[in-house]
């Protein structure tokens, strides 16, 4: 299928305040509200010079309009949390996009999921959108009656060919002027697909083969014959049919339409700083409510740290304690931030639902990569303060400059591999490829840390410069508390 891309006659870029595009998944932070991932969207792409009331005036009323005032304080749930139903999940997705307005609404599949009640609310939601003045253009699989009774147009596509275009209301009459017309008691949607889906052809020619299908109306067009045959004939029909004339005119009169100017927006109407404000406070809410992000890692680290304790414990600074010392300094910088990569999963996430907001222009690159790490600060903080505190005083017991220079060398190695594991992410959105990728990386640094061979024995061809973070780690461990102590 080839063909120009036209708004109102022209080829433009589909610019951020023109088009909005909702996907067929519901890409949301499942820790949040829906009145919360409403207000922080509102946040990111409204106008500054709008105040607070404002913004609260916005929200609430796209709250009212997409009917979500009775979940509207309730999460929209993940893993560990029961949140809000599919069609009120479609419905925020939905409510995110129209915040500013845009003229033209795209939408995959709105319906996909949702029992019949759902669907239908989801699309005479759209149908109110419309009537304020905007395009809705959406992919729709098996609509219901009353779904379908609410389509102003009806595009029917079949392989790539143009089965019928036009007003949704006579396509029942295109069906039977061309020789196929929907019986008075089927949902005219699933007459159509019946009509130009060829995808059973094969399986119903052989079950008529193997006569398990021995009786058939021979009034039933759909059984007697192809339903390529069938697709076929209506692709004719509607070239040769007024239908197909009156669209391909209005067609040609929409590409010559030129003194139409649609006002665009240059980028996001917030500013930079208020971007980085605002995904910060929603990326802290975010990671202090899912368990998974890092309170779980958290009890982990406190339960591997009293155990690295007792295991080294008060090993003193004996010549015989330096492999001892060197040893816990190493398991220290090497195990304690592999745990890093158990907050794969939960980035993941994030990152489904910035690519999602990037595509649609709501911020850019520069602004999350910054908030997801000054919101990650104080988990890190507490991490590196409590794994140090507990394995400096129960292994170490040298002096303060010496805790705080341990708490802050394992502050550092955990911020590195959070953030190795961010460019993982990036590259592998797949949480489970994600989690071996990453795992191998690591592996890779503490093969090369000089744990297992010392540096200068590694072969100079492949690993010629010390690139480990965890080497660089244990060394000012070392040097820190083996030979200053």
């Amino acid at each position: 299928m080839t063909g120009d891309i036209l708004l109102n006659g022209k080829k433009r870029r589909m610019s951020y305040g023109v088009v909005a595009y909702v996907t067929q998944e519901d890409v949301l932070l499942g820790t949040l509200t829906p009145r919360e991932a409403i207000t922080y969207s509102a946040k990111l792409r409204l106008p500054t010079t709008l105040s607070n009331e404002d913004i609260r005036g916005i929200v609430e009323g796209t709250i009212l309009e997409m009917g979500l005032v009775d979940c509207a304080d309730r999460v929209v749930g993940n893993w560990q949390m029961r949140g809000i139903s599919g069609g009120e999940k479609r419905r925020l997705s939905i409510a995110l996009e129209i915040l500013v307005r845009p003229h033209i609404l795209f939408l995959d599949e709105p319906t996909s999921g949702l029992d019949s009640a759902s669907a239908f609310f989801v699309v005479q939601a759209l149908k109110n959108i419309s009537r304020d003045g905007r395009t809705v253009i959406s992919s729709i699989h098996q609509p219901s009656s009353e779904v379908f009774a609410l389509f102003d147009d009806l595009y029917l596509l079949s392989g790539g060919e143009t089965v019928y275009f036009g007003e949704a209301k006579t396509a029942v009459q295109f069906f039977a002027e061309a020789g196929f017309p929907c019986p008075s008691r089927r949902n005219p949607s699933d007459h159509f697909l019946r009509c130009i889906n060829s995808d059973f052809d094969i399986v119903t020619a052989t079950l008529k083969g193997s006569m398990r299908l021995q009786e058939t109306d021979k009034s039933d067009y759909l059984m007697n014959m192809a339903t390529a045959d069938i697709k076929a004939m209506l692709v004719e029909k509607f070239k040769r049919s007024d239908y197909g004339a009156r669209a391909r005119s209005r067609l040609q009169e929409l590409s010559k339409t030129h003194d139409i100017e649609i006002e665009t927006i240059k980028g996001s109407q917030a500013g930079w700083g208020k971007q980085l404000v605002t995904l910060t406070q929603r990326s802290f809410v975010n990671m202090r409510r899912d368990l998974g992000y890092y309170w779980s890692r958290i009890i982990i680290y406190i339960i591997v740290s009293v155990s690295v304790g007792t295991l080294f414990f008060r090993v003193g600074t004996s010549y015989t304690a330096i492999l001892a010392r060197g040893a816990c300094g190493g398991f220290v910088t090497g195990y304690m931030t592999f745990m890093s990569i158990g907050g794969f999963p939960s980035f993941v996430e994030e990152m489904k639902v910035f690519t999602k907001e990037r595509l649609n222009g709501h911020y850019g690159v520069g602004a999350f990569i910054l908030a997801n790490f000054f919101s990650s600060l104080p988990f890190l903080v507490a991490v590196a303060l409590i794994t140090g505190t507990i394995t400096f005083y129960m292994v170490f017991q040298a002096s303060f400059a010496q805790y705080v220079f341990f708490c802050l060398n394992l502050f550092g190695c955990i911020a590195m591999v959070e953030s190795c594991m961010m460019i993982v992410a990036s590259l592998v959105p797949n949480f489970l490829m994600g989690i071996i990728t990453g795992a191998g990386v690591l592996g890779i640094m503490m093969m090369t840390a000089g744990f297992f061979r010392l540096l200068n024995d590694l072969p100079k061809v492949f690993w010629r410069y010390p690139i480990s973070l965890i080497g660089y780690g244990a060394w000012s461990l070392q040097v820190s508390l083996v030979i200053i102590s």
